[in-house]
């Protein structure tokens, strides 16, 4: 076989092993049997059934308002960590700052939950903020973790931009916040929304550490699909599979637009 024929070959592979649980997956949404993994004929009264299901619409509702609000912090924390890191130069404490600002990137979920439950708890003794546990202790959790990977993206990009473009704008005129805004922003943006992207998904795809800092006011829809799996899982989870990949292929393909368009930029 030749070298093409061994690349195509293992593209394949790997396009299967990655693809075909999940076609499966949601071809058995559209199966009669209420058995999710046993065909009994071609229907749709699942998706109508998943529309009646208030729970698993709540719960999916609420994860993907955490999810934005915590990609759109983590972002923001995590774009300003990494500018720091990439354009302050050397001072004192940098290392340490560096090592802990990428802690939750090795850490176990487990140790990130528990170590933020504790942080809340604590909080809200002292301070009576936040409230108990629910959607934002969530959002709060998520966007610490999510602003790790944004850190990484953002030194990383900004370790290949060349200082020189931000100096020639000052020499040219421009003060700090015009320099970081016409100059660093736009060239930043690539990462800070492959960074948005990431930490979307990480928040609406956590179990673990939602578990530890949630309460009964905030069940996240995998931990309502997890609960599920004890009772028995219905083909309503499936239908559900097939609306967010639906949705995950329509904003995959607008982000990709949108990189696009600022690589043109």
């Amino acid at each position: 076989m030749s070298r093409g024929g061994m690349a195509r070959l293992g593209l394949a592979l790997g396009l299967g092993f990655l693809w075909l649980p999940v076609l499966l997956l949601a071809g058995y949404a559209f199966s009669e049997s209420r058995i999710p993994f046993q065909w009994g004929g071609f229907s749709l009264r699942w998706f109508a059934a998943l529309a009646e299901n208030e729970r698993l619409l709540e719960a999916a509702w609420l994860s993907l308002r955490v999810a934005l609000g915590s990609a759109t912090l983590a972002v923001l924390l995590g774009g300003a960590t990494g500018w720091v890191l990439a354009r302050r130069g050397s001072f004192r404490g940098r290392a340490l700052f560096g090592v802990l600002a990428g802690a939750p990137l090795v850490l176990p979920d487990v140790v990130m939950g528990l170590s933020l439950l504790l942080l809340f708890v604590l909080l809200e003794g002292a301070t009576g903020w936040p409230a108990g546990r629910g959607a934002t202790t969530i959002l709060l959790a998520h966007a610490t973790i999510g602003a790790a990977y944004v850190v990484v993206l953002a030194q990383a990009r900004l370790a290949e931009m060349a200082p020189e473009l931000e100096e020639a704008a000052r020499d040219l005129g421009a003060g700090p916040a015009t320099a970081f805004a016409t100059i660093t922003l736009p060239l930043m943006a690539p990462s800070l929304a492959a960074g948005w992207l990431l930490a979307f998904t990480l928040s609406l795809d956590d179990v673990v550490v939602a578990s530890f800092v949630s309460g009964p006011a905030g069940t996240t829809l995998p931990m309502v699909v997890f609960s599920m799996l004890r009772l028995g899982l219905t083909p309503e989870v499936n239908a559900l599979a097939v609306v967010i990949l639906a949705v995950a292929a329509l904003g995959g393909g607008l982000a990709l637009l949108a990189l696009r368009g600022l690589r043109r930029l």
